[in-house]
């Protein structure tokens, strides 16, 4: 059961010992009470581990701790999720920080406007050299009332921008394991579910580039193979959801599917780009994607893809 007026903040950390402690500082720093922070160390292998349990001793009893076996920041969440005991759900990169009165502006929104399962607020972009965005980042500073249809163009806020309800996240079920666009394709699982939105007209929360190694942001051929697989459930949400195929989003995402099946093509992902290109092909007629999908047929689909970036690179 969940426990009345609790924010449970979840944080999937892996080799990251100095902003985990810069994380944790922040929730600890909330205005608003009571919170709780599940820490899921995904398998460090430097002293990620000893800093966790050193802001658990700290800390006590705000702060837990959980080990699991090195799998990515899907099944870490997903770990801490089963062990969450908030009303409320902060899902919170190791890397980003929350701004002081996070809690006590959604809480109160939420309270505010019972039909709504989440509250966001404006998300603040700062660069490697220390220099922050004056304006909201993504479109955080926009009054939205769903997630979809637009979360289907461009996931419109970052992990930490969102505060859920309990129920919502029940709802939606386990994250997927994926180590890539895991977060995207949850967030449209939930939308699926028809979720209204309470916006904060106010800073929440600080998302930070840093030049240290982001496993997703790297086109390896197994990066490629979690991003179809999480473009793939997004495509699955959004059925769930009944949107139009015929929706500008809906010819949007096919565009998506289409380019990164030609990716997963060059980079001999084969099972993904013929996936991903036969998904593009049930939601939109263009011509250029029936005739790419035939060719891969007859060439098969990682000559196909090689083809498409030499192509892609000639007109550049």
């Amino acid at each position: 059961m969940a426990e009345e007026g609790l924010v449970s903040t979840i944080i999937p950390v892996y080799n990251r010992a100095a902003m985990l402690r810069e994380a944790v500082a922040s929730v600890v720093a909330q205005t608003y009470r009571p919170v709780d922070i599940v820490i899921a160390d995904d398998g460090s292998t430097d002293d990620t581990g000893a800093a966790a349990e050193e802001l658990a001793r700290r800390h006590a009893p705000l702060v837990r701790v959980l080990r699991v076996a090195h799998g990515g920041p899907g099944r870490a969440r997903e770990a801490a999720r089963q062990i969450a005991r908030g009303e409320f759900v902060q899902h919170l990169d190791s890397d980003d920080l929350l701004l002081p009165r996070k809690f006590e502006l959604q809480v109160a929104a939420l309270r505010a406007r019972p039909e709504c399962g989440a509250a966001y607020g404006w998300t603040r972009l700062c660069h490697p050299d220390g220099r922050c965005e004056e304006t909201p980042w993504k479109r955080s500073g926009e009054r939205i009332e769903t997630m979809f249809p637009s979360m289907l163009t461009l996931r419109w806020w970052d992990t930490p921008t969102p505060l859920y309800r309990r129920a919502v996240i029940d709802a939606a079920g386990p994250w997927p394991a994926l180590a890539a666009e895991e977060d995207w394709a949850y967030d449209c699982r939930i939308a699926a579910h028809g979720v209204r939105l309470a916006w904060v007209a106010d800073w929440v929360c600080v998302v930070r580039e840093h030049r240290e190694a982001r496993a997703s942001g790297q086109a390896t051929p197994a990066v490629l193979h979690d991003r179809a697989a999480a473009h793939l459930l997004m495509l699955d949400a959004a059925r769930r959801a009944k949107l139009d195929a015929a929706s500008d989003e809906m010819q949007f995402f096919a565009r998506e599917l289409f380019h990164l099946a030609r990716q997963c093509g060059a980079a001999g992902l084969a099972g993904d780009a013929r996936s991903l290109a036969d998904a593009a092909g049930t939601i939109s007629a263009a011509r250029d994607i029936r005739l790419y999908r035939r060719i891969a047929a007859i060439i098969g689909w990682r000559n196909a893809g090689c083809l498409a970036a030499l192509r892609d690179r000639l007109r550049s």
